[in-house]
């Protein structure tokens, strides 16, 4: 299989979400699986219209497909097709879509979380993002390139306790942390972490850090990012705010937990390291680190130890990453920011060395 967007200078492949879906929806199988998921979701109980949506999409050629179930599926698009007319067709006030855009799906970290060699297909919180998830759960099920993957992965989309990627931080082969927020559950956390630790992965503990459940911090990636093997970047004021639980295997089947006081002691002693560092937002002045958080300055992607990929609008956070020794690579970024999400947001690894 041919694909565009490879980096031979640094060994990178790229795999293009549509691209793989658009070769999915080539496999009878994982075709049906998706257009049965996106039924549930339309906006109609009519089952003569439901009928005429089924029979709409599995009309449509793979790319056509994979474009309307990105983009939308539209009233008029459905209905000169052989739908049923509605009223709401003609009322202009009326919502024109029975299917909603997903917008959002730039944001891949999220739904698709790749822990040691499995995945993790995250449950999203919000309904209007959980067919990103749906989504890719069709990619590893059916797609060759991840022949097996879907077989034995940390988790599933469609289970109930919710699980986001922007709080899954893999800090090294032995340790996971994993943020409780406003998107990602205790219950989830601990279902995730009992997996983790039973598994044959190494893995020997979970860090769970508690942040504040507000909208300013969305995900633990927004306040909190490895940069270097020792070296983080934070949200100036976050390690004030952070509660810490330390999961290991307890006795039986469960959960042993051990709360933490200090950020920098509790990550100095699960790496194995004398001491970390932190690379403060905006320089660690506060109404920079306000302006530079509103874009993302905390969301850094890390593309090899000491080697981040950044929005360029962040400058003091980005001279301040330089300063530590860290080699910045910095991309325009100036519609991508207004989604509300950084690099590490819009990137999900699947394999690394």
């Amino acid at each position: 299989m041919s694909l565009p967007g490879h980096f031979p200078a640094g060994g990178v492949e790229i795999l293009y979400f549509e691209t793989l879906l658009t070769q999915v929806f080539e496999i009878p199988d994982g075709k049906n699986r998706v257009v049965d998921g996106v039924l549930r979701e339309v906006r109609t109980q009519d089952p003569e219209l439901k009928g005429s949506i089924r029979a709409f999409l599995q009309s449509m050629p793979p790319e056509l497909l994979t474009r309307g179930l990105l983009a939308g599926l539209t009233k008029e698009e459905v209905e000169p097709f052989g739908g049923p007319v509605r009223l709401s067709t003609y009322i202009k006030e009326s919502y024109p879509f029975y299917l909603d855009p997903i917008p959002n799906l730039y944001f891949s970290r999220d739904y698709g979380s790749v822990i040691g060699n499995r995945i993790s297909v995250n449950s999203m919180k919000s309904q209007a993002r959980r067919r990103e998830s749906m989504l890719l759960q069709a990619i590893v099920d059916y797609h060759p390139r991840f022949d097996g993957a879907g077989a034995e992965p940390w988790h599933r989309w469609d289970e109930v306790d919710i699980i986001e990627g922007g709080d899954i931080l893999v800090l090294s082969p032995k340790v996971v942390v994993i943020g409780c927020s406003a998107r990602t559950s205790p219950e989830g956390i601990e279902e995730l972490a009992l997996r983790i630790l039973h598994s044959d992965q190494g893995f020997r503990e979970v860090l769970v850090f508690q942040i504040p459940f507000t909208r300013a911090y969305m995900h633990l990636d927004t306040v909190f990012t490895m940069v270097d093997y020792d070296t983080f970047t934070i949200y100036p004021g976050v390690e004030d705010r952070i509660s810490i639980y330390r999961l290991t295997l307890g006795s039986g089947n469960g959960l042993a937990i051990v709360p933490e006081t200090n950020l920098e002691k509790t990550l100095s002693k699960s790496l194995g390291l004398p001491g970390v560092r932190w690379v403060p937002t905006g320089a660690g002045h506060a109404l920079t680190a306000q302006r530079e958080q509103w874009n993302d300055g905390t969301n850094t992607l890390a593309v090899a130890p000491g080697v981040v990929i950044t929005y360029r609008r962040n400058r003091v956070s980005n001279d301040q990453l330089r300063r530590k020794g860290i080699e910045v690579l910095e991309i325009p970024g100036s519609e991508l920011v207004r989604g509300r999400g950084g690099p590490r947001c819009m990137s999900m690894p699947i394999v690394r060395s």
